[in-house]
């Protein structure tokens, strides 16, 4: 998606800005208008400039004569890039992905720095917090935009997400497009792979928020500490004004201490945070809440939400909506109104006598807390289903499966998306040495397993459906095959009754 008007930008002025070397005369680059920018030669458009960037398993100056051949009249990309390209004007620069996000927001006049731009970021909770962000401001009738993985929002338009956080092309893009249609406020998820493979930059956020860190993409990161150091880069003048950052995570705490930006804290219940609650009580279907903020601010109010980190969630949601200038009082009546993001402790009833929930738990310490918080509720038994994705970090698994064995009264081991690994190698690395007794199951198709905890559910039980959440899909062997866990789980639940 592109903004309606776009200013056009001389070749000149990209190359004098970004001090790169380039193919033709100097006296012919005042001659090439740029008027877009995009990574894809599949999305090219007249004018534009593709960025050639090295992939895992390809470069993308392999595609350049197809972005030629779409209406690019120009290539950006690093010097093994700049060997594959013939016949067009090409700038090369060493780091292409480091410089596209600036070159895509000069291209573009900057446009987040015209938005009140909010980053989330953190292992749990980013889809949550932007999600309560966006139904805040709307609700305050302020025009907002937000980014994520499940969808991208401008206004009332809705566009499925192809990541969680775009190429800075489109992300840049994206931004021009919001300030174009008068949004006021665009909030955003900043996942670890974006921060760390630069599609953040050229970007610029009034404040930049921290849920939490635990395992998870040690896979992509290597270690916590090279995990916590990509978090790390959004937290600087650079990127941001000020940080909105969750005290109660020991990473939290660790950079909150050391981050240069101001920050304004927030914490369940330590009082020596900027935000805190000083009253939860969740007894009651609607949860009575009392929230201490900046400057003394009592805000009390109710939530349907549920569990502890839920509250996390919506504290740092209504922490950074206040410091955004929406008024306390208006936050008291929005907040009774406004709901979790889809496939996030997501309720699934249809007229049963047990509760049943499907959530998008898939770290160790997310499950945890997810069938913890069920507990609080839950009368009867809790009966988890739960499996882990293929080609992704494996280190993870064993620790899940722990998880799900010490926090549910019936374990169902299942496949998740297995993508290329074999499911019965993925589930005997979950299960490991674990005991699988009485009722619990090992059950590698996921219809199967869902059918099979809602069978044994009884009045009182609560059946939750870890790992997926929103996804429409399960993938297997590079196909993707119609999957949603909140349908399957329904048409159970319609089958027993």
């Amino acid at each position: 998606m592109r903004p309606f008007n776009s200013p056009a930008v001389t070749l000149a002025k990209i190359v004098d800005s970004f001090n790169a070397q380039v193919s033709i005369s100097e006296s012919k680059l005042s001659e090439i208008i740029i008027c877009g920018a995009t990574h894809n030669d599949r999305e090219v458009m007249p004018g534009d400039l593709f960025m050639a960037i090295p992939g895992a398993n390809r470069h993308g100056a392999e595609f350049s004569e197809s972005a030629k051949a779409r209406g690019a009249v120009a290539v950006l990309t690093d010097p093994a890039g700049a060997k594959l390209i013939n016949d067009i004007p090409v700038i090369v620069v060493d780091n292409p992905r480091l410089i596209a996000g600036r070159v895509s927001a000069l291209l573009y006049s900057e446009p987040m720095r015209d938005l009140n731009c909010i980053a989330i970021t953190g292992t749990n909770g980013k889809t949550t917090v932007t999600t309560l962000l966006h139904q805040i401001f709307s609700e305050a009738h302020r025009e907002c935009g937000l980014v994520g993985t499940v969808e991208t929002r401008i206004g009332h338009e809705v566009i499925v997400s192809e990541r969680t956080t775009p190429e800075a092309t489109h992300l840049q893009a994206l931004a021009a497009v919001m300030r174009e249609r008068h949004m006021r406020h665009l909030v955003i998820e900043a996942s670890s792979h974006a921060l760390q493979l630069n599609r953040l930059e050229g970007a610029h956020f009034t404040i930049a928020g921290f849920t939490n860190l635990t395992q998870d993409h040690l896979d992509f990161h290597g270690d916590m500490e090279s995990y916590f150091a990509a978090k790390v880069k959004l937290f600087n003048f650079a990127m941001a004004d000020l940080a909105c950052i969750n005290i109660d995570d020991p990473y939290g705490e660790r950079l909150a201490a050391n981050t240069e930006l101001p920050v304004v804290s927030i914490s369940r219940f330590n009082p020596k945070s900027i935000w805190h609650f000083t009253q939860i009580d969740s007894e009651a279907k609607l949860v009575q809440l009392k929230i201490r903020g900046s400057g003394g601010i009592l805000i009390e109010t109710s939530t349907t939400l549920r569990g502890g980190y839920n509250f996390d969630n919506l504290l740092m949601a209504i922490a950074i909506a206040v410091e955004s200038g929406v008024d306390p009082i208006d936050i008291a009546a929005i907040v009774p109104k406004i709901s979790g993001a889809a496939g996030r402790f997501e309720e699934v009833s249809v007229g049963q006598d047990f509760n049943a929930f499907v959530d998008y738990a898939h770290t160790p310490d997310a499950v945890s807390n997810f069938l913890k918080s069920i507990q609080e509720f839950t009368s009867g038994k809790v009966i988890a289903v739960l499996g882990c994705g293929g080609d992704r970090d494996a280190s993870k698994r064993p620790l899940m499966g722990k998880a799900l064995t010490e926090n549910a009264d019936i374990a169902i081991f299942t496949s998740d998306n297995p993508r290329s690994e074999d499911p019965s190698e993925i589930l005997r690395q979950m299960v490991g040495g674990i005991s699988v007794v009485n009722q619990s199951q090992v059950i590698d198709d996921r219809a199967s397993a869902i059918a099979y905890a809602v069978s044994v559910a009884e009045p009182g039980d609560t059946v939750a459906i870890l790992g997926k959440g929103h996804e429409l899909g399960q993938e297997i062997k590079g196909k993707v095959f119609d999957f949603d866990d909140r349908l399957v789980l329904a048409q159970a639940i319609e089958a027993k009754q």
